[in-house]
């Protein structure tokens, strides 16, 4: 049996929650960010971002930049919403949502901005 490492992430600890796969990684770099952004742009989905308090990460609300980029193909217009999100709520977590059309649910869900508790 392999070793698992076990991540402490504990809700009494808000710097240690984890919100989805890709938090358990380092942070992705803004290469990787953009591929991820090709890839849900290459399946057809629509992307979206979200943002909220890290305080408030676990919970089911997050808060909508602006309206989802239905039909949005350019990369760059999508990381530079991405930027201006967090630009404008810089303490706060900013993620990246790919909507499938097909399943009418999201494909993908990573965190491109970790915000900071203050």
């Amino acid at each position: 049996m392999s070793n698992v490492q076990d991540y402490p992430s504990r809700l009494s600890d808000p710097a240690s929650r984890k919100m989805e796969t890709f938090s358990y990684l380092p942070p992705m770099t803004k290469d990787q960010v953009r591929k991820q952004v090709q890839w849900i742009v290459d399946n057809g989905w629509n992307p979206a971002i979200e943002h909220t308090e890290p305080a408030n990460a676990g919970g089911y609300y997050w808060y909508m930049w602006k309206l989802p980029m239905f039909g949005e193909t350019d990369v760059d217009a999508i990381l530079a919403e991405i930027d201006e999100c967090h630009d404008a709520n810089p303490a706060h977590h900013v993620r990246l949502l790919g909507y499938d059309n097909f399943t009418q649910s999201q494909g993908a869900n990573m965190v491109v901005y970790r915000g900071q508790m203050v």
